[in-house]
């Protein structure tokens, strides 16, 4: 009746023709005005909304004001066996809905029901289809003055867009299919106007392993080149600091992400399966998107999680009964800041932890606040109200031991967790986003409020764009302001609200069993260990203190959450990899060795094949039958350079002939066995008196055989000599001659 005095133009007041259609609308809902109205009867046009499926690929402006035209764009296919004819795209406008459950309500609902779907408007503005065939799509543009939806009081309406028309078996028109979305309505700026966080999170997978290069920078080895599809133009990363550098939010960051790409800035390679690490390809790519971050976190409020990112409920539930783990935390906050402040040169806040989806029981907030944060980020669906208060309260909450909970709301956060791929399921998302936005600060209630977004943390690239697109729709301001997630955590907390930590029972299963294992954390411990005997002995400990030290935190990442072969290979390989380098330096095997005697030095090598010195190391040589065969000093400090062997020689001392085994280990200076035992057999031979006797004998005959020569050739030369003093005077001057000069000969000889 309305429209057609609309068409004529002689339409009543536009209070009284609003008044007039709704009227229509709840009158229909009666079972005998339903049949009247409507044709065919609910129940069979309820089973005609599944012929056609209808999606929203847009809607501008989201949030439109007086003075706008609202365009809505979509397709209609028909799922039906039958072609569809003289059909048309209508616009369906509810009256304001009166809370958010009713919002969550008609998004549920599917298919058109008579009485609580409303009348279209003006059918001028409706989109014609002469024929729509069986299996066929078409676009469709719906453009309508936001004054034609006749809307009066702020709030948030329902839209419904519905295809109508008639086939072949059903020759009346029906409706063949609808979708249902929301428009909020604020067209002034609200008197009182909510504060809005929304966290926006870098974090990513863990992708830096503990094996580094042996030159002076110890370049870094990935398990993967894959985090360069997230830096790279397009990419989720990329996409995160692009839109988000524009947008009022809080930058939520994991500071090994800015470590590990960084890392690649500085150059990289990657662990190759078939060999050595090979040589990563995707500097420039890191260059530009850490350079991109710094400019877009300038003047912006940054927290910094702990190092990697703990699963801090793996840690509360598994790690906390395994000696060490908890002390991860302290140094791993430590790290954050620091991490930060180095590659980002901003100031980060530390003073924050998240657990996996917010959901928390007393011994997550008791591990949350181990480390120094004083806040916990927490979520409504864990922290629920008991809806005494009839409005939602402001995030920040008192938990006690000064500790606060800052609880996001469940519904804003997980907006956008489905396939935001699709245009239509995206659109749908945000326009739901902005309704509970507006609902929640339409609440009655006399005191301002804050509010708190904490998606999940790593959005798919679709799920970016639709998160930024639902942000840009609030920068308007007219019934939110933005604010920093430090200004949340300080906000006045309702004291109405409840701060009843919930118990250990209520946590979620499906959380739990996605958790960390105890079998992790002790593995990751019995590393630690290794590492630390290992550390006592390097020269520069630096070298694997660090690396290590940041895989440990690694290791006990939420990232590795719905992962658990992964997690387990990671924490393998990383205990393999310290093996490797502790059975570099060893005691060298050694071959059995033959004592002669009663005391001999038998050496024994220690090989270092790191690049850098190893001491404060002890080698002790242990006879297994000290009766036999003992040693003056069975142990010696050692000193190795890189790259190197050092012999150590040890006297031995025999007692009596026969083999005794001998075995050489390695201590650290607190007397802890480093590396594996060598074991040889040294043979002794004793040697008897009679032995002696016949050597000394031997020696003997050797010296008097000696003098006898001697004694000899004194005589043959005393002859020759008396022989020359008798010979004649007058022989002639030749021979005188010759034989002054075999004299001489002789004399030399002699001496």
């Amino acid at each position: 009746m309305a429209e057609a005095a609309d068409n004529q133009g002689a339409s009543p007041a536009p209070a009284r023709r609003r008044w007039l259609r709704r009227a229509i609308v709840l009158l229909a809902g009666t079972p005998v005005l339903a049949a009247l109205i409507y044709s065919p009867a609910p129940r069979a046009e309820a089973a005609q909304a599944s012929a056609v499926d209808v999606q929203l690929t847009s809607m501008a402006p989201s949030a439109p004001v007086k003075g706008d035209t609202l365009t809505i764009r979509g397709t209609v296919l028909n799922t039906g066996a039958e072609t569809i004819t003289d059909a048309h795209v209508g616009l369906r406008v509810g009256p304001a809905l009166a809370d958010r459950s009713s919002i969550d309500e008609a998004a549920e609902r599917t298919g058109f029901r008579a009485g609580a779907d409303p009348g279209e408007i003006d059918p001028a503005f409706a989109v014609k289809i002469a024929s729509l065939p069986s299996k066929i799509s078409q676009e469709f543009t719906l453009t309508v003055p936001v004054n034609k939806l006749e809307l009066d009081k702020d709030g948030v309406y329902q839209l419904g867009v519905s295809l109508s028309g008639v086939t072949d078996s059903r020759p009346s028109e029906q409706v063949m299919g609808i979708k249902r979305t929301f428009l909020p309505w604020q067209p002034e700026a609200a008197a009182k106007r909510s504060q809005l966080t929304y966290a926006w999170p870098l974090v990513s997978t863990t992708r830096l392993t503990a094996e580094t290069g042996s030159d002076e920078l110890q370049t870094p080895v990935f398990l993967d080149d894959s985090l360069t599809d997230e830096l790279k133009p397009g990419g989720r990363l990329e996409q995160m600091v692009t839109l988000g550098k524009d947008l009022p939010i809080t930058w939520v960051i994991d500071p090994d992400l800015l470590y590990t790409v960084d890392a690649m800035t500085k150059g990289y390679r990657v662990r190759n399966p078939g060999g050595k690490p090979v040589q990563g390809k995707s500097k420039a790519v890191a260059e530009q998107w850490l350079n991109s971050l710094e400019a877009a976190v300038q003047g912006k409020k940054v927290v910094a999680l702990p190092f990697a990112d703990p699963d801090l409920a793996s840690l509360a539930h598994h790690g906390k009964d395994v000696s060490g783990t908890l002390g991860q935390l302290r140094p791993a906050t430590d790290k954050a800041k620091q991490a930060v402040e180095t590659v980002l040169h901003v100031p980060a806040s530390t003073d924050f932890s998240w657990p996996v989806d917010g959901a928390i029981d007393p011994s997550i907030v008791n591990v949350a606040t181990s480390a120094g944060a004083h806040n916990v980020l927490t979520r409504s669906d864990s922290l629920v109200e008991s809806g005494a208060l009839g409005y939602t309260p402001s995030a920040a909450r008192p938990i006690g031991a000064g500790t606060t909970a800052v609880v996001a709301d469940a519904d804003l956060s997980t907006a956008f967790e489905g396939d935001m791929l699709n245009a239509g399921t995206s659109t749908l998302a945000v326009q739901r986003f902005l309704a509970h936005t507006l609902a929640l600060n339409l609440q009655k209630t006399d005191e301002p409020r804050s509010f708190v977004v904490a998606p999940q943390r790593m959005p798919s690239v679709s799920q970016v764009q639709s998160m930024a697109e639902a942000v840009r729709g609030l920068q308007a301001g007219r019934w939110t302001q933005p604010a920093d997630l430090e200004a949340a955590a300080a906000a006045k907390p309702d004291p109405g609200a409840t701060t009843q930590v919930p118990g250990a029972g209520q946590y979620p299963e499906a959380l739990r069993k996605q958790e960390l294992p105890v079998s992790a954390f002790e593995k990751i411990r019995t590393t630690q260990n290794a590492l630390d005997r290992f550390k006592v002995i390097l020269a520069a400990p630096d070298r694997v203190e660090i690396p290590f030290g940041n895989t440990t935190n690694r290791e006990m990442s939420t990232s590795w959450r719905g992962r658990p072969e992964e997690s387990r290979l990671y924490r393998d390989q990383v205990q393999d990899y310290l093996v490797g380098l502790t059975e570099k330096v060893k005691v060298v095997p050694k071959s059995d060795a033959t004592l002669s005697g009663h005391s001999a030095t038998i050496p024994v090598s220690v090989q270092n094949s790191l690049v850098q010195d190893v001491h404060d190391l002890v080698l002790r040589v242990k006879s297994t039958n000290k009766t036999r065969l003992m040693f003056s000093q069975d142990e010696q400090q050692v000193t190795v350079q890189g790259d190197h062997t050092q012999t150590v020689k040890f006297t031995a001392n025999a007692t009596a002939s026969g083999p005794v085994e001998v075995t050489a280990q390695l201590f650290t200076k607190d007397g802890v066995p480093y590396g594996k035992e060598r074991r040889f057999t040294v043979e002794a031979t004793e040697i008897t008196p009679t032995v002696m006797l016949v050597i000394a004998g031997g020696v003997l005959l050797l010296v008097l055989s000696g003098i006898k020569m001697y004694a000899s050739r004194k005589r043959v030369a005393a002859r020759a000599a008396a022989e020359e003093s008798t010979q004649p005077s007058d022989e002639s001057p030749d021979t005188g001659v010759q034989s002054t000069e075999g004299s001489g000969t002789s004399e030399t000889v002699d001496r």
